[in-house]
């Protein structure tokens, strides 16, 4: 939308990775020389991990991009909750095997025979698994026993492993031992420096094809910085809103001003105040939206003398919200002790009209 605007020739702050927009930060070029060097190697784990929004997916496509098809295959695939069988499957369909109606046995089989082709052929196959925070144990120790397929003395896989900081917990647990054996090298990609979130968005926009405009009071790129703390992917959210407002009010110079009112509106659109009862909202009707279960035909056969009936409902109308509120958190959290507990309820308010029937029985009858 603004790109005319600015004379650029691309959208510059997208959020999906791009490798021609690939900024070199000093952590990045560590990353992406680990990757290279595990390349090189031929063998082993390459883990590299990062926060959200970090680079990580740029480096890696950027990696693929760069390699020669001829002497290398490889195999991208973002990891789920899956179970070991399907994690193999995935493997299987990324390497182009047969996966559907072979038994897992055979899967393997298949794909030995596929590296040891492709090793014949002079190339080498090399898997790289995103997400790995989300491979389930077993997943990953499926992945540690292709690492054992061997050519003689060369590996017929490599893999490389990336994922959110919380890999390298999962990385560090007892049942990681062999894993942790196999890694040759590992680097974590961290967030950009103050200088570095300005070198990087210049450089984004000298890639979209920015020459003299927008510019910018020089104060804004800390403001960006201490908002974002230096994530890319948090800088480009921020920034292309900034573009667009700035389009909108037809301003070429970004000023201070502008960037805190969009880092202003960012703020307040993600504190969503949370949902709270409305304190003159009958529990009833709490109910019949199936917080409370009941039955229409039960509560039609209990008859409450008048006095009975007003304190029982002046105690409902005390309540407060945040009692409901607190109610409501713990049947999200346990609805099958939640559901014992209103069976409980309701037995206590049986005997409850059981003893006010028998303390009236002249009401009771009429």
């Amino acid at each position: 939308m603004y790109e005319d605007f600015y004379g650029l020739t691309s959208k510059p702050f997208q959020l999906n990775p791009d490798p021609g927009f690939y900024f070199s930060s000093k952590q990045h070029q560590r990353a992406r020389a680990y990757l290279e060097y595990g390349v090189m190697c031929c063998e082993g784990f390459i883990v590299i991990t990062g926060e959200v929004g970090a680079g990580k997916t740029t480096i890696v496509r950027g990696l693929l991009d760069s390699l020669d098809p001829d002497t290398v295959v490889a195999a991208h695939l973002v990891s789920t909750q899956l179970g070991a069988d399907d994690t193999l499957r995935l493997v299987g369909a990324a390497f182009g095997v047969r996966v559907h109606g072979v038994s897992k046995g055979d899967l393997l089989l298949a794909l030995e025979a596929f590296f040891v082709a492709q090793t014949l052929k002079g190339k080498r196959c090399l898997l790289i698994v995103d997400e790995a925070q989300n491979l389930q144990p077993q997943a990953v120790e499926e992945l540690r026993m292709l690492s054992n397929f061997q050519n003689g003395q060369d590996a017929l896989l490599q893999t490389f492993l990336v994922g959110q900081p919380e890999f390298r917990e999962i990385l560090q647990s007892p049942g990681m031992l062999q894993l942790r054996q196999r890694v040759i090298a590992t680097c974590h990609l961290g967030p950009l420096d103050s200088e570095e979130t300005r070198e990087y968005i210049l450089h984004r926009l000298k890639c979209a094809g920015a020459s003299d405009k927008p510019t910018f009071d020089s104060e804004i790129f800390e403001g960006i910085y201490r908002f974002t703390a230096g994530i890319p992917r948090r800088i480009n959210t921020l920034m292309d809103r900034v573009l667009l407002q700035g389009f909108l009010t037809d301003k070429i110079h970004i000023d201070l001003e502008l960037v805190n009112e969009i880092i202003h509106e960012i703020q307040s659109e993600m504190n969503v105040p949370p949902k709270v009862a409305h304190p003159w909202e009958s529990p009833l009707r709490t109910a019949k939206r199936g917080v409370l279960p009941y039955d229409d035909s039960e509560l039609a056969d209990l008859s409450l003398d008048d006095e009975l009936a007003s304190g029982l409902s002046n105690n409902l109308a005390n309540i407060t919200a945040e009692q409901l509120s607190a109610h409501l958190l713990r049947i999200e959290r346990s609805v099958l002790r939640q559901e014992r507990v209103n069976l409980e309820i309701l037995m206590n308010l049986q005997k409850l009209v059981a003893a006010a029937r028998r303390s009236h029985p002249d009401s009771a009858a009429g």
